[in-house]
Order: structure tokens, then C-alpha cells, then sequence
């Protein structure tokens, strides 16, 4: 993390993980803003009167190692491309830090909101487990015994809570894809996620929309599809893909 970076998240007051835990929103809507590193030190700054940041063992600054799951067919990937909603995604996510995963189901419905469940796991998930398969039954309703391991995504994140109003705000930096040893690292990309109620016009939002940072659909799951082109399906991302490099460029 760089030094300018660093100074940026000095002036937070802290948060504990039990009590950011407290405000989890796993019901939610979500806004997605693709910026560059250099906008973002133009935004942060502006934030610290009004969130929290999550400390945990006096750091500020997260590494998140993600693993994918997908059909051999990659059908969840093709739900997204095609646009179908009531969609869903499975991961296992990794807390670099604490060595702690989690199994997720994600399901986005035909509404915008989004539902994340989750159960703590071992690093290796295996799909026949029954735990595992009756998990993903009971919110999924559909058969997850044919799942893969597809794309890797690893990246540091900063969590923000708002200190008046529930809203979550994630901040992810320095995305490393890799797949079968193919391996693509976005550096200067920042995905912020603000997840809220969606009723609220909060300080980030503003700061955002007044330089013209429009919300944008992305999925960092599609995206890496596309830049490894695991799947022939792309043309759905393409405009996505070139607005970013257009972006990290500037």
C-alpha cells in the first residue's frame, strides 16, 4: 500500500470487526463505482468525518483471496452474460490475514436486491460433503454436486461504515486473476460497492456522482472471464472491459 494511501486511512476512527458485524447488511442493495487509484485519494479524505474504518490488529488494509465455482458448462458465468436475473454465484472466500474461508451463495433477483449467505469452511471445499450440499439446497434450491473450481481473484480491501445510516462501503484494490496458469493484474483499478437500502443519498454517492462517476454493473467474477477468456461468451463484457482499461489508462 502506498505511503499516500496510508495517511488517507490514519484520520478514520476504527471500527472492530464484532461491531461492524453487528451492521452486516446481507440483504442489500448495491452500487458499484470503477475508479482509478488517483480518484480515489481525491475521494477518501473527504469520508473520514462521516465513516468508520474496520481495524483489526491495528491494520486498516485486508488481502482477500476468492475461488470461484462454476459449471463445466460455466452456467452461472452465462446467467450473468446472458442477463438473466434471479442469478446466483458460489465462492469461497479466503481472509488472508486470519486464515479464516467462508462457502457464499450470492443471489441477485429479479428486484436488484442482493442475498449473501455464507458458512464458515476449509479452504478446500469439497461439493459431495453433505453439509455442503444441503447449504447450498436450502438457499439455492438447485444441485451444486457438479461445481468446478473456475477463476482465482485476490485483492486488498478497506471496509468503511457510515456513522449515521446503515451503509457498508468496500473498497477493492490491486485484482489479480489467474486461471490454469494464466494470470492478469488490474494495479491502478478501484472497485468501491456501497451497500445500503438503497433509500439514503449518502456523502459517497454524492462525491462520486459530482466528478462524474456514474454506478456502473460490474462483476469481478465476469470481468476475469473475460480477461483469461476461459469462456467463448465475451461480447456481453467487451464495452465493460474497454471502459476500464480506458479508465486505469487516465
Amino acid at each position: 500500500m502506498n505511503q499516500g494511501l496510508s495517511q488517507a486511512l490514519i484520520a478514520f476512527q476504527p471500527i472492530s470487526l464484532v461491531e461492524m458485524g453487528m451492521a452486516e447488511l446481507m440483504e442489500r442493495s448495491d452500487l458499484k463505482f470503477a475508479i482509478n487509484l488517483n480518484d480515489l485519494m481525491l475521494v477518501l479524505p473527504q469520508l473520514s468525518n462521516d465513516y468508520r474504518i474496520l481495524e483489526i490488529n491495528n491494520k486498516r488494509n485486508f488481502n482477500y483471496d476468492t475461488l470461484y465455482y462454476d459449471t463445466p458448462e460455466h452456467l452461472l458465468y452465462k446467467m450473468h452474460h446472458n442477463g438473466k436475473m434471479n442469478r446466483y454465484k458460489v465462492r469461497r472466500r479466503t481472509y488472508i490475514d486470519s486464515n479464516i474461508s467462508f462457502l457464499e451463495a450470492k443471489i441477485k433477483n429479479n428486484k436488484g436486491v442482493t442475498n449473501k449467505v455464507r458458512v464458515k469452511c476449509e479452504r478446500d471445499v469439497d461439493f459431495q460433503d453433505y453439509l455442503v450440499s444441503e447449504f447450498l439446497f436450502e438457499h439455492l434450491n438447485v444441485d451444486c454436486s457438479n461445481l468446478l473450481p473456475s477463476i482465482n481473484i485476490n485483492y486488498d480491501r478497506i471496509a468503511l461504515i457510515n456513522k449515521s445510516t446503515i451503509e457498508r462501503v468496500t473498497i477493492d484494490m490491486g485484482l489479480t486473476y489467474s486461471f490454469e496458469g494464466k494470470k492478469s493484474t488490474y494495479n491502478n483499478l478501484v472497485i468501491i460497492e456501497v451497500k445500503s437500502d438503497g433509500k439514503t443519498n449518502t456523502l459517497i454517492k454524492r462525491l462520486l456522482r459530482d466528478t462524474n462517476k456514474k454506478p456502473v454493473s460490474l462483476s469481478k467474477y465476469c470481468v476475469g472471464m473475460y480477461m483469461l477468456e476461459v469462456n467463448e461468451k465475451r461480447n456481453n463484457f467487451k464495452k465493460q472491459v474497454i471502459k476500464i482499461n480506458k479508465l486505469i489508462a487516465n
